[in-house]
């Protein structure tokens, strides 16, 4: 789901920034973040409709579908028309003005099925209660190393057996030698969507101590080290993965 028409243009690193500062899901960036997630991850819409799909196969009935770092609520919405009423949405982000806006577009859209939407930091404490589906959409890679696979066990035993966690990460290449041959792509998608070379730059300076990212194999280790036994990739596009892991 996109709604790049109705968002405002992401012209955050637009202008030459003196020194620029760690990346943040300010007022600033929600305002713009529906665009700029569209015009920064590639095949951003078709993520969704497979989480969605993905998400559809194996909710149960009378549970909870969680959204980690749910920002803006974008696959809240694109869940909405695959996931039958009776599944509640949990969303939960440390940003107050993401959730807000989140609660915005949901209201917008009059979505009639139960969601509560939770102002909470998953570095420190999250309590999952029967969820059947579990999605970490681009935030796993903003959570500290030190507490992923704390995170990862928690999400394991909170959800029912049978339930499953949904993961979109970007990552690293398993062999150094072709980083710089994905990234450079990367770069040249974003030029293609209107981003200049000194928005590229400043971002990319604003992410470097706040986007981790591990390769894909990395993360494969921590899912099974948390009790995943059944893990596939449903989705690889050079830098970026989407993997689905299955409680047994």
């Amino acid at each position: 789901m996109s709604d790049t028409n109705s968002a405002e243009q992401d012209q955050v690193f637009k202008e030459e920034i003196n020194r620029v500062s760690d990346f943040k899901f300010g007022a600033q960036v929600v305002n713009v973040f529906d665009d700029m997630v569209n015009r920064s991850v590639p095949f951003y819409g078709e993520i969704q409709r497979m989480m969605a799909e993905l998400a559809a196969d194996h909710v149960q009935p009378g549970t909870s579908v969680y959204d980690l770092g749910c920002s803006t609520g974008a696959t809240f919405r694109a869940l909405d028309g695959f996931i039958p009423q009776d599944i509640t949405f949990v969303g939960i982000d440390d940003s107050e003005e993401m959730i807000n806006k989140c609660d915005l577009k949901l209201k917008a859209m009059d979505m009639k099925r139960p969601y509560q939407l939770i102002v909470g930091d998953i570095h420190k404490q999250l309590s999952i209660d029967n969820a059947s589906v579990v999605i970490l959409s681009l935030t796993l890679q903003f959570v500290r190393p030190l507490y992923r696979q704390q995170l990862l066990k928690n999400i394991y035993e909170g959800l029912n057996q049978g339930g499953v966690l949904i993961l979109i990460e970007k990552v690293l290449t398993e062999n150094s030698l072709f980083n710089r041959d994905f990234i450079k792509h990367y770069y040249n998608y974003k030029r293609r969507n209107g981003y200049s070379d000194l928005e590229i730059s400043q971002k990319r300076e604003a992410l470097e101590n706040v986007l981790i990212p591990y390769k894909l194999s990395e993360n494969v280790t921590l899912l099974e080290d948390s009790g995943f036994r059944h893990c596939e990739v449903f989705f690889k596009w050079y830098n970026f993965s989407g993997l689905i892991a299955t409680k047994q």
